[in-house]
Order: C-alpha cells, then sequence, then structure tokens
C-alpha cells in the first residue's frame, strides 16, 4: 500500500492511496479462509468447501468490503503518524473508475486538518465581573409583582358592571346554526375578563353586565381551532351572569406567603432575595463570559478551516433570512448567500469554538454522566406528558445528545478559564447589569 503526498498548502491536505491488487487479493483470501469453517454448501461437509468455490460464491461481496477497509485502514494509519485531526469528513473519490478485478486501487483523499493552536496563560486575562445585591427596593417590587399575579389576587362582589380585570360568574350555552355543541356549555364558570382563555370576541361581550344580567355573546371560531368541526363557524352563547367581581389585591402578609410556599412573609422575602441574587448571577456571567471571549479572539491567532468557516457562515445567513421572513418553511426560497458580515461572524465562532475545544480537551474537561441526565430532564420538562418519547429520542440521536452536550463543555472550560484568569468583583446596581445585558443582546 501507497501514501503519496500530493497537497499541503496551509490546512489543506491530499493524498494519493494505492491499494496493489495483491494486498486485495491476500485480503479476500484472510477473509475466506476466516469464514470457510462455518460456511455449508450443497455437496460438502460444514467447513470443507473448496476455496475456489467459495471464492466464487463470496468474492465479489468481499472484494468490495477489502477494498473499504484497506482504503480506511490507511487513511487511519496516516492520520496516527501524521497527528492530523480532520475538520470535517475526509473527501475520498476512486480515481480509475474503470477498475476491474485484478488491477490495483486508487484514491484521492483530501481534507482540511484543524490547526496547531499555542497554549494560552490564562493568569495574564483580566476581567470584571459585576456583582449586584438584592436590595430591600428589589425585594419589595417582586413582593408587589406577586401580589399582583392571578395566584394571588382574590376577587370580592361588586354591584357596578363588569370591567377589565373583574371576574365574572356565569353559566352558558353555546350554539352553531342553533344547535349545542360539545364542550359549549358550563355552569358558575370564573372567568377573569381580559384573561384571553375563551374564543376571541367572548371576554369582550361581558363587559358592561351585571349580577342576573342575560346576554348573547356572538363570535366566530378561529380558522386554525384546534375542532376542525367548529374552526371559522360562527356560533352564539346564551350567558347567565351569576355574579361579578372585582379583584381585590392582597396584603404583603404571612398569609400571602402562604400561598407562595413560604412559612411566613420574613421567608418569602428571603426566597425572592436568594432568586433575584441567583438570576443577577447568571446575568453577570454571561456578561464576564462575552468579556472573556472578546479578549480570547483578540489575544490568540490561528488559521482557521475555510471549510468550517463557510459552512457556519451559509448557517447564519440562512437562520437570519428565515428569522427575518417566519412565513417560509423548509428550504423553498431563493439562494442565500452569505455576506461580508455573516463571514466575519463566523470565523469568530469557529475561532473561538475550537479555541474552547482545544483548551478543554488539554485540561481533560469532561461534562459527567450526571450533567447529561440533568440536562436531559431539563429538555424533557418542555414536553409535559411526552417525557418518555423525549428519552427515546435521545437515546437514539447521537447529533442531539452532542447538541445537548456541546454548551455543557462550553462553560466548564470557561469556568476552568476564570478559575485562572485575574477577575475583580465590582459591585453595581441592577439598571448597570440590566443595560450590560441589553448590550449582550443587540450584538
Amino acid at each position: 500500500m501507497q501514501v503519496t503526498e500530493t497537497l499541503n498548502e496551509g490546512l489543506k491536505r491530499g493524498y494519493a492511496i494505492t491499494v496493489t491488487a495483491a494486498e486485495l487479493d491476500a485480503k479476500v483470501e484472510e477473509k475466506l479462509k476466516e469464514a470457510q469453517p462455518t460456511i455449508e454448501m450443497k455437496g460438502f461437509r460444514k467447513g470443507k468447501v473448496p476455496m475456489a468455490l467459495l471464492r466464487k460464491q463470496f468474492g465479489q461481496r468481499l472484494m468490495g468490503e477489502s477494498m473499504q477497509e484497506a482504503i480506511d485502514g490507511a487513511l487511519t494509519s496516516h492520520l496516527e503518524e501524521s497527528g492530523d485531526r480532520p475538520a470535517a469528513q475526509p473527501e475520498m473519490k476512486m480515481t480509475n473508475e474503470d477498475w476491474k478485478e485484478g488491477d490495483d486501487v486508487n484514491v484521492d483523499v483530501s481534507y482540511e486538518k484543524l490547526p496547531e493552536i499555542e497554549d494560552v496563560d490564562f493568569t495574564k486575562i483580566k476581567l470584571e465581573r459585576m456583582v449586584v445585591k438584592a436590595d430591600e427596593d428589589s425585594v419589595k417590587e417582586a413582593l408587589d409583582s406577586l401580589a399582583e399575579s392571578p395566584q394571588a389576587v382574590s376577587y370580592e362582589a361588586k354591584k357596578t358592571q363588569a370591567k377589565k380585570d373583574d371576574q365574572v360568574i356565569l353559566d352558558f350555552v353555546g350554539k352553531v346554526d342553533g344547535e349545542a355543541f360539545e364542550g359549549g356549555a358550563a355552569e358558575d364558570y370564573p372567568l377573569v375578563l381580559g384573561s384571553n382563555s375563551f374564543i376571541p370576541g367572548f371576554e369582550d361581550g361581558l363587559l358592561k353586565v351585571k349580577a342576573g344580567d342575560k346576554k348573547d355573546v356572538e363570535v366566530t371560531f378561529p380558522d386554525d381551532y384546534q375542532a376542525e368541526n367548529l374552526a371559522g363557524k360562527k356560533a352564539v352563547f346564551s350567558c347567565t351572569i351569576k355574579e361579578v367581581k372585582g379583584p381585590k389585591k392582597p396584603k404583603l402578609d404571612d398569609e400571602l406567603a402562604k400561598k407562595f410556599g413560604a412559612e411566613d412573609l420574613d421567608g418569602l422575602k428571603a426566597q425572592i432575595s436568594e432568586r433575584l441574587e441567583a438570576e443577577y448571577t447568571g446575568a453577570s456571567r454571561a456578561v464576564a463570559k462575552r468579556g472573556l471571549l472578546d479578549v480570547l479572539d483578540k489575544k490568540v491567532s490561528f488559521e482557521l478551516p475555510a471549510s468550517l468557516v463557510e459552512a457556519e457562515a451559509n448557517q447564519i445567513a440562512h437562520q437570519l433570512w428565515h428569522e427575518e421572513n417566519p412565513e417560509v418553511e423548509g428550504h423553498d426560497h431563493p439562494e442565500i448567500k452569505p455576506t461580508d458580515e455573516h463571514t466575519k461572524l463566523a470565523e469568530r465562532r469557529v475561532k473561538l469554538g475550537l479555541l474552547l475545544a482545544d483548551i478543554g480537551q488539554k485540561a481533560d474537561v469532561k461534562v459527567s454522566d450526571q450533567e447529561m441526565t440533568q440536562a436531559i430532564m431539563n429538555q424533557a420538562r418542555q414536553y409535559p406528558g411526552q417525557e418518555r418519547q423525549f428519552f427515546d429520542f435521545v437515546q437514539q440521536n447521537a447529533q442531539f445528545r452532542q447538541q445537548l452536550q456541546a454548551p455543557l463543555f462550553e462553560d466548564k472550560v470557561v469556568d476552568h478559564i476564570f478559575e485562572q484568569a485575574a477577575v475583580k468583583d465590582k459591585e453595581v446596581s441592577k439598571d448597570d447589569l440590566q443595560k450590560a445585558v441589553e448590550k449582550l443582546e443587540e450584538e
């Protein structure tokens, strides 16, 4: 077997691999001898079929297997010897397409290798980390927000007309073309006007009603309504108003705290303070991480695989195009060409991705099974009632598992750098942190 270099330009590599006919024949012979003891054929005892018959029966199929194994083996040996790590799957092309048994096999292999990346002295990296404390005003603001939530608000009877945010207790029967339909009736139903929990137009039709009123409300079911027999149909709901209640803002006391699982008001305040500081810490970390990536982007330089940059630029262009044209699904659209701005962003992403991967590999950063399980469980919560199907999907989809693992790995590498970098804490206001986060989102 011969491996000859044909291209060595930057990160691009090319090789011509020749597998001789004799080598292929020897591999086929080896496979036939290995299988011979188990093969039965009419007229011969098990394991006694002559090699000539075995070659005639199975030789052609084994020749293809041997050819592939020989080429793969040659490439693997080359990569081990050279230390090259291809940036993507190497391209392989058989150059003697008119090949016939007895000929050598000639294959051209090409790939871009991953660049060599110099070590970074993290101790020389200086970063600032924003620290925000949950002050009394922030806790009070959060408490007021909780007090206005549906879980906390209570209602008391009123004699005036119903308005937005009032609760109406009613009986109703819905009819389409004069016929009542399934699921269209209820008694003593509590409906908060403005909650948008009913068909569009229904709640507006109950504004200004009073206890004891009877009113027919005409609505039209949306065209995409889940019950196909009602979609797009006009309906009339005959309503009897039992009671109208106005919202009553609760007091900030121990009773309110118990509604949210705390023993008393001080306990609820402590929970809110802890939650706020966790949110501030998460936001601060995101800002610090962006600062670190900016420093690394400027500090480290190496050649980038053009194929990776091109693929990333295309992906960015497609993603942004679909965000601007949400009505278009799939790939039925004009050709989308990346701009210089897309390519510049792609270069940064590829560069930082390769750099963090290299740092993580050298530091032996690993994502544990426990961390992966937790990530899968977090994702599964987004599909209530379908958790089992989601777990099965994850088990069968290696690419999706990699997508879940990638951000976990990246965050662990970032933490590894933070531990060694010179990070200075700076106490700032909540507004300052919010502005920094908004700036990140704008970029």
